[in-house]
């Protein structure tokens, strides 16, 4: 694949306002700060631009990747091959319909904009997810939670293409949430932007939770070192990181990958991590809370790229 001519008729497809770049670090741009080249790099934010590419690397036969913030992100040592496509839309407005605001929110908004918005605006109902790392995107494609709150609770409709470029709108049934998961994990469809349901609140009532919260996370989370926040999802009967601790597993590390001491949960990049120390430091707390409980554990974290 001749790279740079592909840049360069990429180029002509899109508006100026989306960034193109050539075998451009992934560590730059994940949360765990870890990751080879990707070929050709594109951050889009206008929904035209994400069909065009779609377009281009459909034509072409260029392998495409779909990326939001890179916050539940793990890209191998080896990089991406092809067009790795960031939608960095982001687009934010409200609309009062009765006793309730629908809240239109591009796929690339931080959580923590949204929430300082809706703060601004007394709108409740959004700070379970104002410590969240990454987008609107990202969160609604894992169902991100916390503090008793999901995403599925609160999103009303999600606008979304397919690699056919096809426009879709889909109900919060269609979206198929569970927990950690939603239809969007299948990459069958790119989430655009999504319209939240939410209600009049007391600033004064909206901002003590988001500081309870955000004082909790200070207290019990890694914040301190990248990571791509929980590892492993929770098991149906058991809190992965309870048996990770009582495995005596914190601080355990392999390379530059260690097991948070302050919450065990997280596999944190002390510095100078590659992707394959955290690879091989999951494998190896996989394997010791199978033998000492017998429960197989499942990765939260989205691994991506080539060896």
């Amino acid at each position: 694949m001749n790279i740079e001519n592909h840049i360069e008729e990429l180029k002509k497809c899109v508006s100026e306002e989306t960034s193109i770049l050539e075998n451009e670090l992934m560590s730059k741009h994940t949360s765990f700060k870890i990751g080879g080249m990707a070929d050709i790099f594109v951050n889009v934010k206008k929904e035209d631009d994400v069909k065009k590419v779609l377009e281009y690397s459909d034509e072409n036969q260029i392998p495409l990747t779909i990326i939001g913030n890179g916050s539940n992100l793990l890209v191998k040592d080896g990089g991406i091959r092809g067009i790795v496509l960031r939608v960095d839309i982001e687009e934010f407005y409200l609309e009062k319909k009765d006793e309730e605001y629908i809240v239109t929110v591009g796929a690339g908004v931080k959580n923590g904009y949204v929430a300082q918005k809706l703060l601004i605006e007394e709108i409740e109902g959004f700070e379970f997810a104002a410590g969240i790392p990454g987008s609107i995107g990202g969160a609604i494609r894992m169902n991100a939670g916390a503090h008793g709150g999901e995403m599925k609770n609160i999103v009303l409709e999600t606008k979304c293409i397919d690699k056919k470029g096809n426009i879709k709108i889909l109900s919060n049934e269609e979206q198929k949430f569970e927990y950690r998961n939603s239809i969007f994990s299948t990459n069958e469809y790119i989430i655009l932007s999504t319209k939240l349901r939410l209600n009049k609140g007391i600033y004064k009532e909206i901002k003590s939770k988001m500081d309870e919260y955000s004082v909790w996370r200070k207290e019990h989370q890694p914040l301190e070192y990248p990571s791509a926040g929980s590892t492993f999802k929770r098991g149906e009967d058991f809190i992965t990181a309870k048996l990770i601790d009582e495995c005596g597993l914190k601080g355990y590390n392999i390379g530059g990958a260690e097991v948070s001491t302050k919450h065990a949960g997280f596999v944190v990049n002390k510095g100078d991590a590659k992707a394959k120390d955290v690879l091989n430091l999951t494998k190896y707390i996989s394997q010791m809370i199978y033998e000492k409980f017998g429960k197989k554990v499942e990765l939260e974290v989205q691994v991506i790229g080539e060896d």
